[in-house]
């Protein structure tokens, strides 16, 4: 047999069930089993005589839940339908009639969806108790109750001024709402309003930062350009004041005399460091002597440029050591102002004649610039036709520039004095043309 008890639900402690209690449980007193609530506990160490246990889940929201059970015939073995229900075990009292079944099926349903909240078993000290606390909160509820009927019936007193005022006050709060509802109605339509115009002032704040950013890369751009083209004219500037103290320095310089150097001390006279004539003293190789006559021939036809001369008889032309003169009258003949090694100067009457056509043009530059107050003043005079040069002075000495029968040293001489007036012509051509 299995016998159940029941605890109280505030101090725990066992229960003396009364006949009453039994109006919504199963009879265990014939019943091999009885179907259990939350605050059921079995005795320990008994069990059940028919049929294996299977336990409900402790808890009332187990039992609140969608559960259902059912008792099994025959043997009171147990069948489920959900894992939310409770167990009923063996079979049914036969002292218990169909209403009674009725009513305590209905109890449970109640219980189980929650329409119903079951009364807990109590004992009679925590019972006493409860009535206790039931008997102070009707106490507090009655003088409540008493004061809310004085305070009403101190309102019924009011006087009917009082009222008046009262509905006087509370129309004027009326109007005072209506009127803040007014206020409040234009402060949102002027709220929307700033809320577009701030709307349209952003928008117009976006445009113009997106104009400023560009304009900020345009003057980046343009601020490089400056940059870049001061930068320019800086060295354009460098540029202009080194070319013009090169032009300074150009125009203080003597170009003729930078190009041709002449040195008449010693015996042997040179220009530009080439020796012109030689001695049995001082000997000078053929290809000295006809280098010397080039920068001679080349001397000139710069001076005779620089007049603005245009020889007659014959044409002169510079070509280094191979420099030569044509004639006007005959293109073909080409007279050589050098001399090969393998043939002696003295019996070469070629060479003879391209010397004396040479001073034939040196003649013709000395009487052009001889014309005028400012003309040149060569030291040494010049007899063309007889290939002669005089020494400066009164009873001076012809010197031949011919090498056929002529010595080493009159021909020699006779070179020498051609370099001096050379010399004298390019001074007065770079007083008197270059410098202007």
């Amino acid at each position: 047999m299995s016998s159940m008890r029941f605890l109280c639900q505030s101090c725990s402690q066992p229960l003396r069930l009364t006949e009453s209690a039994g109006t919504l449980a199963l009879d265990t007193s014939q019943q091999p089993a009885a179907w259990k609530l939350p605050w059921a506990q079995e005795e320990p160490g008994e069990g059940l005589e028919e049929g294996p246990l299977s336990r409900v889940g402790t808890g009332i929201g187990k039992l609140r839940g969608d559960a259902s059970c059912r008792a099994v015939p025959g043997d009171g073995k147990m069948s489920r339908y959900s894992s939310n229900d409770f167990i009923l075990l063996g079979k049914l009292g036969s002292g218990r009639t169909l209403n009674s079944i009725q009513r305590a099926t209905q109890g449970i349903a109640d219980i189980l969806s929650g329409e119903e909240i079951p009364d807990h078993p109590l004992c009679e000290d925590c019972t006493d108790n409860l009535l206790e606390q039931l008997d102070t909160h009707l106490a507090i509820s009655a003088s409540d109750s008493q004061n809310y009927k004085r305070r009403l019936e101190t309102q019924e007193r009011t006087s009917q001024g009082a009222r008046e005022v009262l509905l006087h006050e509370l129309k004027a709060v009326e109007r005072e709402e209506a009127r803040l509802v007014r206020e409040l109605e234009e402060v949102e339509q002027r709220r929307e309003g700033a809320a577009a115009a701030l709307r349209a002032a952003r928008a117009e704040t976006e445009t113009l930062d997106r104009r400023e950013r560009q304009l900020q890369r345009e003057y980046s751009d343009l601020k490089w350009q400056q940059l870049e083209l001061h930068d320019e004219l800086r060295s354009l500037e460098n540029r202009l004041r080194y070319a013009q103290s090169r032009l300074h320095r150009l125009q203080k310089s003597d170009a003729f005399r930078a190009a041709f150097a002449i040195r008449h001390r010693g015996p042997v006279a040179s220009i530009n460091s080439f020796r012109l004539g030689c001695l049995p003293s001082v000997p000078v190789g053929w290809d000295e002597i006809n280098a010397a006559w080039g920068q001679a021939a080349l001397l000139l036809r710069a001076l005779a440029g620089a007049i603005g001369l245009q020889f007659q008889r014959f044409r002169l032309v510079p070509c280094g050591s191979r420099s030569y003169l044509t004639s006007l009258s005959d293109a073909t003949a080409e007279l050589h102002l050098f001399c090969d090694r393998e043939q002696g100067a003295f019996v070469y009457s070629r060479f003879d004649q391209a010397m004396v056509a040479f001073l034939d043009c040196m003649q013709q530059f000395k009487a052009q610039a001889e014309k005028g107050e400012a003309g040149v003043r060569m030291p040494c005079r010049i007899h063309a036709e007889e290939g002669l040069l005089e020494e400066p002075g009164a009873g001076g000495e012809l010197c031949s520039i011919r090498t056929h029968r002529n010595t080493e040293q009159q021909w020699t001489k006779a070179l020498k004095l051609m370099l001096i007036n050379f010399e004298q012509s390019l001074a007065w051509v770079s007083l008197r043309y270059c410098q202007k």
